[in-house]
């Protein structure tokens, strides 16, 4: 942790992730190959894929000890990516959510003071998910996990940006939830070899990018208000594709009736992007576009693709003291997307 950091100043990660144990997953999921975790906790599984488990703080003791370790006094736990549940039966989908969920909130309830944890809902069942959305919010969970894409009864992926997911938006709204968007589930609609790790380097990004467009375009920010919603890994192509965007609409208004402009989104209150963008100069990009104020802290953890000290020259808040260091943002800056802008997303202060 940078020495600069002002001695009992709160420290609260935007976006965490926790695996049950072996035994709390039920027997159906890996009868069904849908998810699991091996005896040994060495591998999480889904159908014929298998991922390492890099790191013990995906389970619960050994993350409050790890929370402990790198001065992180709350974490944000979103759901797993792996139970998004595209393509999968009502009856299942029930089932897994109805897991994952209970989960999540056992987790907030028993380490209320540590955890804010997340649910999350399969647009493609859609009474089932707005059933889903009130009991959790009844339950006390402050924030909605949305893919970026679901896949619909007969096969076609939509951005949850689409019209078709416009009743979860809308009792978002009127619960005033703070809503997480995360990728998955590229190499279903990509036709590539997962080669090098494309689909997490490059595709996912790209998701995430797609709905932000949809996003932008149909002016959901203005349009759901009391909604406060987040991208995760910054959306950091979005950025970066503004200008192009721009041009696109300018160019050819005939191809986006009813669009609202994308700079109607930029800087909007309730939107908001993580820091996990890897390097200061994509950071420095968002925080011209967006503000500093719309930035919150994100480490990823315990994967390997975020701030973890299992890679070499890496812990939690690197980037954020490369950016510092560089002068991309102030140490004022820096406090505030590890702290007030966290609790600003989430709408609560969940230390307090």
């Amino acid at each position: 942790m940078s020495q600069s950091w002002i001695s009992g100043q709160k420290r609260i990660n935007g976006h965490g992730h926790l695996l049950p144990t072996p035994e709390q997953i039920p027997a159906f999921m890996k009868e069904k190959k849908f998810f699991w975790v091996d005896d040994k906790r060495e591998f999480m599984c889904q159908g014929n894929w298998t991922r390492p488990i890099t790191d013990p703080s995906f389970f619960v003791d050994e993350k409050i000890q790890w929370m402990a370790d790198n001065d992180i006094d709350h974490e944000v736990v979103l759901s797993l990516s792996q139970l998004y549940c595209n393509g999968v039966s009502e009856q299942d989908t029930f089932d897994i959510i109805r897991f994952q969920n209970d989960f999540n909130a056992s987790i907030q309830h028993d380490n209320p003071s540590l955890f804010t944890t997340g649910f999350v809902v399969q647009p493609a069942h859609m009474s089932q998910a707005l059933t889903e959305i009130q009991r959790c919010a009844d339950m006390g969970m402050k924030f909605l996990c949305l893919s970026t894409h679901y896949q619909t009864a007969d096969g076609q992926w939509l951005s949850v940006a689409d019209e078709s997911v416009e009743p979860i938006w809308q009792l978002a709204d009127e619960l005033g939830l703070a809503v997480e968007i995360h990728p998955y589930d590229a190499g279903k609609m990509v036709n590539l070899t997962d080669q090098y790790w494309r689909y997490h380097l490059v595709w996912m990004m790209a998701q995430t990018a797609d709905t932000y467009l949809m996003f932008s375009f149909k002016n959901f920010a203005k349009r759901f208000p009391n909604v406060r919603t987040c991208f995760a890994h910054g959306a950091m192509l979005s950025h970066a594709n503004h200008g192009r965007t721009k041009q696109g609409i300018d160019g050819r208004p005939d191809l986006f009736p009813n669009a609202s402009h994308p700079n109607d989104t930029i800087g909007q209150s309730n939107v908001f992007f993580d820091s996990l963008v890897h390097d200061p100069d994509t950071l420095a990009l968002m925080i011209k576009r967006v503000s500093s104020a719309q930035i919150v802290w994100g480490v990823d953890d315990p994967y390997p693709l975020g701030e973890m000290a299992t890679v070499e020259n890496c812990y939690p808040g690197i980037l954020l003291d490369q950016a510092r260091d560089a002068d991309v943002i102030t140490l004022p800056e820096q406090q505030n997307i590890m702290h007030t802008n966290v609790i600003n997303w989430l709408g609560y202060n969940p230390l307090s």
